[in-house]
Parts: C-alpha cells; sequence; structure tokens
C-alpha cells in the first residue's frame, strides 16, 4: 500500500511539474509576444520619423518630385549619320571636302538625349536657322525593349 501511496503522490508531483512547465513555457511565450509588438511599434515610429515627405508637407502633389529635375541640362544631339574615317584621311580634310555617311538623303534623323534616342525628324529651315520637326517619338517601353538587347 505505501509503494501504491509512493506511486499516486509520485504521479501527481509529475502532473504539477508538467502543470509548471506548460505554465513556464505559457508565460514566456507571452513575454515574447510582448517584447515583438514593442519593438514593432518603436520600429514603425522610427520609420515614420525617418521618412517624413518632402517639405513636410503630407498632401504634396504629385507633380512636386518632377519640378526638382526639370532644370537639371542635359545634351540634346541631332544626328544625321555615322562614318568610320582613318586619322590619315581625317587629316587630309580641307575646307569643301564631303564626307560620306551611311544616312540616306531624306531619311529622318536620329534626337538623341545624353546619348539615348528618344525620337526621330526631319530637317527644317525656318528665318535662316536650322531645325527639327520630331515625327516620330520613342516610347519608354520601345526603349527598354532596345536596352535588353
Amino acid at each position: 500500500m505505501q509503494e501504491q501511496a509512493a506511486q499516486e503522490n509520485a504521479g501527481q508531483s509529475g502532473d504539477k511539474t508538467a502543470t509548471t512547465t506548460e505554465d513556464d513555457w505559457a508565460a514566456a511565450m507571452q513575454e515574447q509576444a510582448a517584447q515583438e509588438k514593442k519593438a514593432t511599434a518603436s520600429a514603425a515610429a522610427a520609420a515614420s520619423k525617418l521618412f517624413e515627405p518632402l517639405g513636410g508637407n503630407t498632401a504634396a502633389p504629385a507633380n512636386q518630385g518632377l519640378e526638382l529635375i526639370l532644370d537639371i541640362p542635359v545634351n540634346l544631339t541631332v544626328e544625321l549619320g555615322r562614318t568610320k574615317i582613318s586619322i590619315r584621311n581625317l587629316l587630309q580634310l580641307a575646307h569643301g571636302s564631303v564626307v560620306e555617311l551611311d544616312g540616306l538623303a531624306g531619311e529622318p534623323m536620329d534626337v538623341l538625349v545624353n546619348g539615348t534616342l528618344i525620337a526621330q525628324g526631319e530637317v527644317v529651315v525656318v528665318n535662316d536657322k536650322f531645325g527639327i520637326r520630331l515625327t516620330d517619338i520613342i516610347t519608354p517601353q520601345e526603349r527598354i525593349r532596345k536596352l535588353n538587347r
């Protein structure tokens, strides 16, 4: 009988140990969840301070970013054609020399901005000055497709 009572006491203390262990785990999990919630809240507060909108105005118009870059200078080039020539022939050029280009007469000329093709056009003369009339503008999708080649 004493053995049976001892086994029952051992079983009860084992149950108490299991319950105590489960309570410890539950308390640890709750503590971890509280710490994670606190860390997330402080990270969100730090991010909102770090990434404030430009000018501090939260209702800024969408084109405000565009206004920042409108005065940046770029190189605009109109290309009639290209050719390769040796240095010997280049040094022999004189007033009135003709250099043959790969572009054909009447063919549209390329308009480049900072070396990137953005349009094609044709030469026009206005008040004794040369200009170019844009006949075809390259879409952003076409420019991206050319980059992938």
